[in-house]
């Protein structure tokens, strides 16, 4: 029981990371399109994206990077449900590493419109602060599919209470 326990919620989130880089890969270039004429609508310049590093689709080194991390986590699974030696060890490496990734990162990517209010709010550019990121974000939302932004919440759950929870049957079931 306990090697599934590890294991299902590592191939979870391992789905995760494979899912979100495919459909960013795909609706990417649409949704910044997307984004650069809700903002020209505002009459704002749609320069102001770059600007600020905000960017709504999966450059190449992220896709790759999200990949790797899904094939790591669906090994790591594997070897957990297998019962192999080395997947404790490595699970304390990997699962930590995940866990603050959770916490640190993808909440910017769950909380978008907090995140990018945010990021305007510091830039001190009376331009960015007068943006409607309720709009730009739902205008960007139309062109990803409608079950994207549970796969991101589900992705931040298993990364942070699913790793502490994989670390916690770990220390427990530990001799």
């Amino acid at each position: 029981m306990t090697t599934l326990a590890l294991a299902l919620p590592q191939f979870l989130l391992a789905a995760t990371f494979f899912a979100i880089p495919v459909v960013g890969a795909r609706r990417g270039t649409a949704a910044q399109r997307e984004a650069e004429s809700e903002l020209i609508r505002q009459g704002v310049p749609a320069t102001v994206l770059t600007r600020y590093g905000i960017d709504f689709g999966a450059t190449r080194g992220s896709f790759v990077l999200a990949v790797a991390i899904g094939v790591l986590f669906a090994v790591l699974a594997t070897l957990n449900l297998a019962g192999d030696d080395m997947a404790e060890t490595l699970t304390w490496i990997f699962q930590p590493i995940v866990l603050v990734l959770g916490c640190l990162i993808m909440p910017g990517e769950v909380f978008v419109v907090r995140g990018i209010r945010s990021t305007f709010r510091k830039s001190g550019d009376a331009v960015a602060q007068g943006i409607d990121v309720e709009a730009l974000v739902a205008a960007v939302r139309r062109r990803f599919p409608g079950w994207l932004p549970h796969v991101i919440l589900a992705r931040f759950v298993l990364a942070t209470l699913g790793s502490a929870l994989v670390l916690v049957l770990l220390a427990t079931s530990s001799g």
